[in-house]
């Protein structure tokens, strides 16, 4: 039994005339399928035909990565945005068309009580399967990016401290291992780190005095270095190609923290050999770059002023200020 009060009156309801409908209505859903399908169609076209990281600069993710790593969480990044802009571009379609299809069209009020089932469903289920992907293909990069080796070719111990870099060639792992040959960067000079290609490479790092952090950013992300016995070590199954690449402290640590750059130089297993045995030998860093034949200075960055004078620190204008 329903009471009159809840009985729905015929002017509250918008009619059609019901010809035109069922003739409108199968068209309609034909045609809005033929658009989907043709969208879908163009869509992959320009996916597969071209690359859309290159096209639309990376999305500001760096390009032409020089490790196995890098590539992988490139590739993961442009996957993603491309998911989120597709779910983005349907959403705001369904908002706009909406907004135009259910526009106010008089002073009848709409329907209250009616729902799509199929709707709520998709919009339900339709998100967990995007994060249940996401989260599979991200676990998969993280584990292959964050994975240990017991035996890497290369040890590098990175020691950073206000405002430079230290790279210490390592005769194995761990805190008890030998350095073997170093570099230490200065005021006036880059320091360079030098590295094999197609060999594997771990990374441990350490800091003297605060936080700073590792990164160069066409090999891998951001490398947290911890002061005090924590030691991040990270590694790299080989550097893919050779030439010169500027690294940067990724951690605000201080005054000088925008001028701790260093530079990454990867040449030949047979140069780096080279190299590490002329350290041995007692040269300096660049007298031993030069003789592998590689430029003995940093080109991809350079010493910056520090303006450490009595101009800088303004004393006449505080001694005013005191009178």
């Amino acid at each position: 039994m329903v009471s009159r009060g809840s009985e729905v009156q015929p002017s509250a309801v918008r009619h059609s005339a019901p010809q035109k409908a069922a003739g409108r209505g199968p068209r309609r859903g034909v045609g809005r399928l033929a658009g989907l399908g043709a969208g879908g169609a163009a869509l992959l076209v320009l996916l597969t035909g071209c690359d859309v990281g290159k096209t639309f600069d990376g999305f500001g993710w760096p390009q032409n990565g020089i490790t196995p790593q890098a590539n992988k969480m490139y590739d993961l990044w442009i996957a993603s945005t491309i998911a989120a802009l597709a779910v983005g571009i349907f959403v705001w379609g369904l908002i706009f068309w909406c907004v135009i299809r259910y526009r106010k069209r008089g002073e009848e009020l709409p329907v209250q009580t009616r729902f799509n089932m199929p709707m709520e469903f998709l919009y339900t289920i339709a998100p967990i399967l995007v994060v249940a992907v996401l989260f599979y293909y991200t676990a998969i990069v993280q584990t292959n990016v964050d994975k240990v080796g017991k035996n890497p070719d290369v040890v590098v111990e990175v020691v950073a401290f206000k405002w430079n870099w230290q790279f210490n060639y390592r005769d194995g792992i761990g805190v008890d291992a030998n350095t073997v040959a170093s570099t230490t960067g200065t005021t006036e000079i880059i320091p360079v780190l030098v590295l094999p290609t197609d060999r594997t490479i771990r990374f441990e790092e350490t800091s003297r005095d605060v936080i700073h952090s590792f990164w160069v950013p066409q090999m891998l992300f951001k490398r947290d270095v911890f002061p005090g016995k924590a030691r991040n070590v990270f590694e790299v199954t080989n550097l893919q190609t050779e030439g010169a690449w500027v690294g940067r402290c990724a951690e605000l640590c201080g005054t000088y923290h925008s001028m701790m750059n260093f530079e990454l130089r990867a040449v030949t297993p047979e140069k780096y050999d080279r190299f590490v045995a002329a350290k041995r030998d007692g040269m300096t860093t660049q007298a031993a770059l030069e003789s592998i034949g590689e430029a003995p200075y940093a080109t991809t960055t350079h010493p910056f002023d520090t303006k450490r004078n009595e101009q800088n620190f303004n004393k006449t204008s505080a001694a005013g200020i005191g009178n």
